[in-house]
């Protein structure tokens, strides 16, 4: 079975994508699958037909993993490309993608995450990971995802949607601190928690530099858990500790840092298995299929859903494959799993 892993595009999180995906590459390798590594962006300049089959090869690949903690620009990505083009899709990448009986999405924010790549490999019969085009616009829009969870009677924590055309006459309707998010990004970039009004003005315009919608959001003090799911099954949670600051990028992808991951999280197993419904039900409700990730926070008052993750992380440092772990699937299981789970839902003959 041949399978392109497709990474990096032109998303602020481009670098985790490349880590993820490397990563992944090399698992469905070992597991026996003929697999290319392709750059969304990057392409394949000059490949012609015989130069991309020969992409696709069972063998492990030595690859770096590490991830920089520079925040990737649009100017900074633009200069990687020597035609000088910023096109999303970079030379010959639809062509090996054809070539796939089924490509793994391991991109991550912006364009890889929104629906955009998907509704271009629906238009061509390419078959996917992850959710569809739709469930995934959904998901990566924190606004439009939160309203959804508010219907179903899924708790989450208040916010209100900030435009940067209205920034200079906002009201909150709640305290401080309150978190500052980009509408539609992932891995804490742009993220800020502000104390009070000053910090507030200032972090919204450093906020402002990545979505032109943001959202803020109350404070909610709880302890920080995540979620898989995957084919239907939601797996064994995991509770993050951050000894200093909070589970920003650097937390989340450098290593180094002072976090703390326990699976499985000692809580309650009545609070577990409800995790294990709602993480459920907000799939469910968001239209999301095959894999993917739920974060909670939990205090006196209960269970919030802070957002959904339609392509979690797949690094070494990310939630996703530990929690896989914690209930005894290894890395390399849990991506046939997911490949599998799909050529299943999706009735491929592969």
């Amino acid at each position: 079975m041949k399978i392109v892993v497709l990474a990096g595009g032109r998303s602020t999180e481009r670098n985790v994508s490349l880590s993820s995906s490397a990563k992944v590459a090399n698992a469905l390798r070992r597991k026996g699958y003929e697999v290319a590594l392709v750059d969304l962006f990057l392409g394949l300049p000059g490949a012609d037909d015989q130069s991309m089959a020969k992409l696709f090869t069972s063998q492990e690949q030595n690859i770096d993993l590490n991830i920089s903690d520079e925040i990737m620009t649009d100017d900074v990505i633009n200069a990687l490309r020597p035609d000088g083009s910023t096109q999303l899709f970079g030379p010959n990448v639809l062509k090996i993608l054809a070539m796939a009986d089924i490509v793994w999405i391991g991109l991550h924010g912006g364009d890889g995450e929104n629906g955009k790549v998907q509704a271009v490999l629906d238009l061509n019969n390419i078959a996917y990971t992850g959710s569809g085009a739709l469930a995934s616009g959904i998901a990566m829009d924190k606004s439009v995802s939160k309203e959804i969870m508010l219907y179903n009677e899924i708790k989450t924590a208040r916010f209100v949607n900030i435009r940067k055309e209205d920034s200079g006459t906002v009201v909150l309707p709640f305290g401080f601190p309150v978190f500052i998010k980009p509408a539609n990004g992932g891995s804490s970039v742009g993220m800020y928690i502000a104390k009070n009004d000053d910090e507030f003005k200032k972090d919204l315009k450093k906020a402002f530099e990545f979505d032109d919608e943001i959202l803020v959001e109350e404070y909610i003090d709880g302890r920080e858990f995540s979620m898989a799911v995957v084919n239907g099954k939601a797996l064994a949670a995991i509770e993050i500790i951050v000894t200093d600051g909070w589970y920003d990028f650097e937390h989340k992808f450098v290593t180094g840092n002072t976090t703390k991951f326990v699976t499985p999280p000692d809580i309650p197993d009545d609070v577990h298995n409800k995790m294990k419904q709602i993480s459920l039900k907000t799939f469910k409700a968001l239209g999301l299929s095959n894999y993917g990730r739920i974060d909670f926070l939990w205090n006196d008052n209960g269970l919030y859903v802070i957002e959904a993750n339609s392509l979690p992380g797949m690094t070494p440092l990310s939630l996703m494959p530990q929690e896989a772990e914690a209930d005894g699937i290894r890395y390399d299981d849990l991506c046939d799993q997911i490949v599998q789970g799909q050529v299943k839902a999706l009735g491929l003959n592969a």
